[in-house]
């Protein structure tokens, strides 16, 4: 790193590292779907973005600053359940091929009655291809911090360090907090006296709510790097906002009104969703304050549909006015809310003049979460290895604002288990969707097609 000195009012001096590459962060927050915000994602048919009765429900002033200050796609996908997303997202491959189709049951092979018997309960492994390995290669200290749901029990990824990470804080192989409190101690994994969230006993006996236990030590993390003066990635993997919705008193009175405030555990939810805001925007200040907010690029994004307690049963409810919701083969189940953007804006930053991100734009390109691998190496400067199969493709173009018509338009989907869409595959293809059932008892199959998204 280059040293700039830089004289401010007052005589104040201000040293500002100029760095060659970029400090990463991905802010990944659980069963997050795409109305769980004030910020609207769904577009007209001229790109605009249209709000819809949820975004008015919902308070997330920092996601709105954050996509001001950013851009955001109208058409994310992810897999439709946590560990097939988790484990794309760090290799860049479609969940087909990686063969974690289903998320993971840390104690059991939940493959379903019907399910392959080969498919990858165990998730990742050491000699797995995973963009966190390939930082560290090029010289970037890896951190994780929150839900992990790499692989089972008895798999090596129930340590994220063995995928890649430098540090790991609370990242198991549960798929849920046993609570969000500290006076049950985050909880344990059912059966069992093991705490479901590790790591954080030092504030059980607090009264600190399990998304800030996990913003405290986010920021611990990134101030030691900023001492030992190395770029890092940090993944700020939020157990937020999965079940058990339990009540984050301090945000639970803005919710106790609208059409939406009778729905049980309805307010619940809205609160976790303030509360996980809440880190995002404390996350944001302090990068600034650490004066490496201009250094900082950000990816903000839900791991699958979402699952909020807000009725209509597996049709129309928490994505609304999208049909499904978490598990399903509808977009609901799929698509996600997703912003890139530099922590804090500067046209002068060298970082930010080699990879501009346009701000407050909504771009309606297509993508997935398997762009996010190549994406990152891409910025990182990292190197994949040759013949290593990546099913994503780099956003650095879209994120300028700009269209890329080599960008990948397509998504498939393949989930061959029980949950609330049962044994099918989706294709989506421009604005065309087909969903592929099979029924295992009669073994006939059926189909169906959509279009004008």
């Amino acid at each position: 790193m280059k040293e700039i000195i830089t004289f401010v009012a007052f005589s104040t001096i201000v040293t500002v590292k100029a760095q060659e590459k970029p400090n990463i962060v991905v802010f990944l927050v659980d069963d997050m779907g795409l109305m769980d915000t004030s910020v609207p994602f769904v577009t007209d048919a001229k790109g605009n973005p249209v709000s819809q009765p949820l975004n008015d429900w919902y308070r997330t002033p920092n996601m709105e600053r954050l996509a001001k200050q950013g851009l955001r796609f109208s058409t994310f996908y992810a897999q439709s359940v946590s560990s097939p997303s988790r484990i794309s997202i760090m290799t860049g491959q479609n969940a087909a091929r990686h063969r974690t189709t289903n998320w993971i049951d840390g104690r059991r092979n939940n493959r379903n009655k019907y399910g392959p018997k080969d498919w990858n309960w165990f998730g990742m492994d050491s000699k797995t291809v995973t963009y966190p390995h390939l930082l560290q290669e090029a010289g970037y200290k890896t951190i994780h911090i929150g839900k992990a749901h790499f692989g089972c029990l008895k798999s090596e990824s129930r340590d994220p360090k063995v995928v890649g990470f430098d540090v790991n804080i609370a990242g198991g192989v549960m798929g849920r907090p046993g609570s969000y409190l500290p006076e049950n101690g985050y909880g344990h994994i059912k059966g069992s006296k093991e705490c479901a969230v590790p790591d954080l006993e030092k504030y059980h006996r607090t009264q600190t709510f399990l998304t800030d236990a996990l913003t405290i030590e986010a920021l611990n993390e990134v101030r030691k790097a900023v001492k030992e003066e190395r770029p890092f990635y940090l993944n700020m993997s939020h157990y937020a906002v999965h079940g058990p919705f339990e009540d984050d008193k301090r945000f639970l009175g803005n919710y106790q009104s609208g059409e939406f405030s009778k729905i049980k555990k309805a307010p619940s939810f809205a609160a976790l969703i303030e509360g996980m805001d809440k880190s995002l925007g404390e996350i944001m200040d302090e990068f600034e304050k650490l004066g490496i907010a201009e250094n900082t690029l950000i990816i903000f994004l839900g791991d699958n549909g979402g699952d909020a307690p807000l009725g209509g049963g597996d049709e129309y409810g928490s994505a609304a006015p999208f049909r499904g919701k978490k598990g399903s083969e509808y977009e609901g189940g799929v698509r996600v809310p997703f912003i890139v953007s530099w922590m804090k804006s500067d046209k002068n930053n060298e970082l930010q003049k080699r990879f501009p991100i346009a701000q407050n734009c909504v771009q309606t390109q297509m993508a997935t979460i398997m762009d996010i691998f190549p994406t990152i190496a891409a910025l990182s400067g990292s190197r994949i290895p040759e013949g290593y199969d990546v099913d994503g493709s780099s956003l650095i173009k879209l994120m300028s604002g700009k269209k890329d018509k080599h960008h990948r338009d397509d998504f498939l989907m393949h989930f061959p288990h029980e949950h609330r869409g049962n044994y099918f595959t989706t294709y989506r293809k421009g604005d065309w969707k087909v969903i592929y059932y099979y029924n295992p008892e009669t073994g006939i199959p059926s189909y169906r097609l959509y279009s004008s998204f």
